[in-house]
């Protein structure tokens, strides 16, 4: 779905100007995104399988929730609504912990340049996987993976299908899961 986002320079600052998503890939012109990571109280991650008909990675295996930050959007205004369309999850703002922003510059093609800054974030998962409630036309498939499963794949991402992150983005992601889980 196209939608109007804020265009940001290379260092993250705002530009005061917007642009539609389909515009600012095509151009390579900087954005911001929300990162949800779920985990469960033994210290499972919850995935997301990207949806067959994404321009970008489809049916990979990416981060729990993601999403654009809509032009002139809160960033917690929109970790909250990706979180409630993608996996039809209420959680209020106290339940996500930010972990930092990460800068992404992936050319995926000719046509596809997509430049970001993602506001990451890491809840808990209070509620039942089978609760969970996946938006078709965004997520395929969703499941749980251990802490050690995850860390396999992403000796190799593209093998287990996975989301080619960098590794220091995903090595990010796995300590702060596991400071909150160390009996795990």
């Amino acid at each position: 779905m196209d939608e109007l986002i804020d265009i940001l320079d290379a260092d993250g600052n705002m530009t005061k100007t917007t642009a539609m998503k389909s515009e600012a890939h095509k151009n390579g012109w900087f954005h911001q995104t929300v990162h949800i990571w779920f985990y469960t109280s033994d210290g499972k991650i919850l995935m997301q399988q990207r949806g067959k008909d994404k321009d970008i990675y489809p049916l990979l295996w990416d981060v729990s929730v993601a999403g654009h930050i809509g032009a002139g959007e809160d960033i917690i205004t929109s970790a909250l609504r990706e979180i409630q369309e993608e996996i039809g999850l209420k959680v209020s703002s106290s339940d996500l912990k930010e972990i930092g922003v990460f800068k992404s510059v992936k050319n995926h093609s000719e046509s596809v340049k997509d430049y970001e800054f993602h506001h990451t974030f890491i809840a808990k998962l209070k509620s039942p996987f089978s609760t969970l409630q996946k938006q078709d036309s965004e997520v395929e498939a969703l499941k749980v993976v251990s802490r050690n499963e995850f860390s396999k794949a992403l000796m190799d991402p593209i093998k287990y299908n996975y989301v080619p992150h960098d590794i220091s983005y995903y090595e990010t992601i796995l300590k702060e899961i596991a400071s909150r889980n160390n009996n795990v």
